[in-house]
């Protein structure tokens, strides 16, 4: 059997063009299994997985946390809001106390950037990274290049608009360096104070009028504006950025060509998308959704082949 050449999956950047081709066709395995009447499959009977969100999280913690257990696994869940991590206890004392609990595989979400780097270097368990800082969040480049290849056929050669609040994204970044690797072209398209300055460094176009973003690309996916991480103002107001930058029909119909709408959720409906947009049928949202736990089941599922050998 095929297996990843990496032991984690802590970001995008340490994965070759193989290792999202093996789990792009191991998630097709999964989808098929999670659209039957019997949603669950043995074959992670004997493996304990432990979810450690050290931020908040609806979507993602539900979609891991729904695919170990399509997987048949042992599933505990850590929140940091109600541990001992307010009481003072460092990260490696966290995760150590609970693998002493015998547990085989760690899912990361930190606010910290690196932190399952490091955490890969010190604990004997596998990590996979659901969201680190501003930094990565794997899973989520990877689910949404598989809802590009199932609705496009190929990730290949097409071109794809990340726009909005690039700097504090991290499914930004690590869009970027997935859709690279698959031979896609890059653009991302905000507010000159919403994009890094080192995004030159990653090969891809920079542009700051939404039109002609939207008249280049074939997929556009839009990030929400994250206010949590920002301690001063980036631009001058909502209102003016959903002028700007904000995705709607007229603007969609003046471009005049079909374009596939993507976000990696929660929307801000009324502000970087309007409800008509994010519910149309040029909105793949929801496979976005459906395709997650595919993926993580398939990821998980990867690693954990592994441990089990």
């Amino acid at each position: 059997m095929k297996q990843l050449s990496v032991n984690h999956l802590l970001g995008i950047k340490y994965l070759k063009k193989q290792d999202i081709d093996l789990i792009f066709e191991t998630a097709n395995h999964f989808k098929e299994v999670i659209n039957r009447p019997i949603k669950k499959v043995p074959s992670l009977r004997d493996i304990t997985i432990a979810n450690l969100f050290f931020e908040n999280s609806t979507r993602t913690k539900l979609s891991f946390e729904l695919a170990e257990k399509r997987l048949s696994a042992d599933v505990i869940n850590f929140s940091a809001s109600q541990s001992s991590v307010k009481k003072g206890e460092t990260l490696i004392d966290t995760v150590n106390n609970i693998l002493a609990m015998k547990v085989d595989i760690v899912v990361l979400r930190h606010p910290s950037v690196g932190a399952g780097v490091f955490l890969s270097k010190h604990v004997n368990a596998k990590i996979i990274n659901a969201g680190d800082g501003t930094h990565e969040h794997p899973t989520q480049a990877l689910l949404d290049s598989y809802s590009i290849q199932e609705k496009l056929g190929t990730v290949k050669g097409k071109k794809v608009v990340i726009i909005g609040d690039i700097l504090h994204s991290r499914v930004a970044l690590s869009n970027i360096y997935a859709l690279q690797l698959q031979g896609a072209e890059v653009m991302v398209c905000g507010p000159t104070t919403l994009i890094p300055k080192y995004i030159s460094s990653l090969h891809v176009k920079v542009e700051h009028n939404i039109k002609k973003a939207l008249q280049w690309c074939d997929v556009a996916n839009v990030l929400r504006v994250q206010h949590e991480r920002m301690n001063i103002k980036y631009f001058p107001s909502i209102r003016e950025y959903t002028q700007l930058f904000g995705i709607n029909n007229a603007l969609l119909e003046s471009v005049n060509k079909e374009i596939v709408i993507m976000h990696p959720g929660p929307i801000n409906r009324g502000v970087e998308i309007t409800s008509e947009v994010a519910d149309s049928k040029q909105a793949i949202i929801l496979d976005q959704v459906e395709n997650g736990v595919a993926i993580r089941m398939a990821v998980i599922y990867l690693l954990a082949q592994q441990i089990i050998r």
